[in-house]
């Protein structure tokens, strides 16, 4: 008796996914098409004042990048970014001030404001190497310090989000409070070069929007080697199961650390890219509020995902500038609306439809003997796809954990 003929697969004779569904192959392929969306046809349909306002959107992007890695991958609310954002954005600020106001030269706000005296801790921000390596460490140093006297003390969750948003209030209180050498609320502003290039040029322009373009693809490529690394593992291991990775003989302050210390890296650049962009930092952009900004874009991106906190934070920043636009006073209460549609009905933001189009539409496909077609045996879904169950990362990274233990 000949046997029973079966329905051929839709993932191929082996039972394999075909090679364009691979987690790698996508994820590659997504960020080559975001490479050339930004760096080739952004550039050629866009106009300079839209090109700009773009490139604003990728500076505030790159603070959503830290915050998917230290929120999404970490568990850890930062609330408090907008002051590693500012620190970058001000480091920035003075040394184009610096520069301004040439060799030896004073700002001009300090002779308004102050005694005409460059203080002691601004000189050396004349040299833009000193400033480069100050926007890339000091954030980053900062964040390593609060860091290692907080988790260390086990302090996470509702107080941890506590604590950094009141450090963002209080570092905006600082900077309003200091206007002879911060320029108080009225911030920096009026930069005329940048690392000697004319601000005023449209060429110059247009570069620092392919900068800060090639800048925000670089850290959208480190965050995707740490997540698939082992530290990627232990940080998702630590994020649901942290007792069972100090059981395991790992130290979980350490592994929180290293990823508040990258994001608030990214935050610094990306602030620091700001200013020559907007042409101003001021403490209205390093607040509580533009910190809950900067986490409402990632969360309706989607915090878990790789290309989520970007695409949510360009997309609310975009909707933001065109709604403000046309509805100057409703606009705050449509962005709530979507913070609760998507908080209520899509917790895992935007990023995450296409695992739920690909799960519904492998359930609605019935296999042999009538029974849903899941995936094959000894696949698992795909790492860039969180899903409904993002603690089920938790329980293989741990076990990952232990075996290299």
């Amino acid at each position: 008796m000949s046997a029973p003929a079966v329905a051929p697969s839709r993932t191929g004779a082996a039972g394999t996914a075909p090679w364009w569904q691979h987690p790698r192959v996508r994820v590659w392929g997504g960020f080559a098409l975001a490479a050339v969306v930004l760096l080739g046809v952004a550039p050629v349909v866009l106009s300079d004042f839209r090109l700009n306002l773009l490139a604003k959107f990728l500076c505030l992007a790159m603070v959503a990048v830290g915050i998917g890695l230290a929120w999404g991958r970490g568990g850890m609310l930062v609330l408090g970014q907008g002051v590693f954002f500012g620190l970058g954005g001000y480091l920035m600020a003075m040394h184009m001030k610096l520069a301004d106001a040439g060799p030896g030269g004073v700002p001009d706000f300090m002779l308004l404001y102050g005694d005409g005296v460059v203080p002691a801790w601004w000189e050396p921000l004349r040299d833009p190497v000193v400033t480069v390596l100050a926007i890339l460490l000091l954030p980053a140093g900062v964040a390593t310090l609060l860091g290692l006297a907080v988790f260390r003390r086990r302090v996470r969750g509702a107080y941890f989000a506590i604590l950094s948003q009141a450090l963002a209030a209080a570092f905006a209180i600082l900077l309003v409070g200091q206007q002879k050498v911060t320029g108080g609320t009225n911030g920096l502003n009026g930069f005329r070069s940048f690392f000697g290039y004319d601000l005023a040029d449209p060429v110059n322009k247009r570069m620092l929007y392919y900068v800060a373009a090639g800048v925000l693809l670089v850290m959208v490529a480190v965050v995707r080697l740490l997540m698939v690394s082992r530290f990627g593992e232990l940080l998702v291991a630590v994020r649901d199961q942290e007792n069972r990775v100090r059981f395991l003989g790992y130290d979980p302050a350490n592994v929180k650390v290293v990823a508040y210390a990258v994001a608030a890296c990214f935050a610094g650049v990306g602030g620091a890219l700001f200013a020559p962009v907007v042409g101003i930092v001021s403490p209205a952009d390093v607040g509580v509020i533009p910190s809950i900004g900067f986490l409402v874009g990632v969360a309706i991106g989607g915090r878990a995902t790789l290309l989520g906190p970007v695409l949510g934070a360009i997309a609310v920043s975009w909707a933001q500038t065109g709604l403000s636009e046309q509805f100057p006073s409703f606009w705050t209460y449509f962005q709530g609306a979507l913070f609760i549609l998507v908080v209520a009905f899509l917790p895992n933001g935007f990023a995450t439809l296409g695992g739920l189009w690909r799960r519904r539409r492998g359930a609605a496909v019935p296999g042999p003997g009538g029974a849903s077609a899941g995936p094959p045996a000894g696949t698992s879904a795909p790492a860039d796809d969180p899903g409904p169950d993002l603690a089920q990362d938790a329980a293989t990274a741990a076990r990952t954990a232990g075996r290299n233990a």
